[in-house]
């Protein structure tokens, strides 16, 4: 078998994946119930938390709808793989490549437009300052001072996976239908 099977019943194969088949719904459900830091924090953060935190972030700095969107989606690749951590997926290059393949998916399903190189890194930028902000917060760990540039600073509260979920959604609506 070659193939998950999604939330929605699709039957998606992550390492060729075919954007008919990539639904925004199992997107969302998957990445509200995955924890960030493969669950070594103080208290349930999920992967939909952090990307909608990203989100936020991109706009309290001004950003674009399409790097908003981008934010909203960059780890959207893991609803479909799951989430490593840096230091496991920096061993595994195979890996690596399936999940950029399959954003480049994602981002083309959901922005239409390639990003550009510069857009790319400020996605990259606000996820590695997000990513300083959960440590800062979630685990009392720190890797230097990003957290410190964070403008929109998360409750960092446990929410019903459910209502994350239905916020994710409502702001992937929202941010597709700004860039009309």
């Amino acid at each position: 078998m070659s193939y998950i099977t999604t939330y929605t019943g699709n039957h998606f194969d992550p390492a060729s994946p075919d954007p008919a088949l990539i639904d925004a719904r199992d997107i969302a459900h998957a990445l509200s119930l995955i924890t960030r830091g493969n669950g070594h924090v103080s208290q349930f953060w999920s992967v939909a938390q952090h990307c909608l935190s990203c989100e936020a972030e991109a706009a309290a700095r001004g950003q674009s709808v399409c790097v908003r969107l981008a934010c909203l989606l960059h780890d959207a690749g893991e609803a479909y793989l799951c989430d490593l951590t840096r230091p496991v997926k920096a061993l595994l290059p195979l890996y690596s490549q399936i999940e950029t393949r399959l954003l480049e998916a994602i981002r083309s399903k959901f922005i239409g437009s390639p990003l550009s190189q510069e857009e790319l890194r400020i996605v990259d930028e606000i996820d590695d300052d997000m990513l300083s902000s959960d440590f800062h917060f979630l685990m009392a760990e720190e890797l230097g001072s990003r957290w410190k540039k964070v403008r929109a600073v998360p409750a960092y509260r446990v929410e019903p996976f459910a209502d994350v979920e239905a916020e994710y959604l409502h702001r992937l609506d929202s941010l597709r239908a700004g860039l009309q």
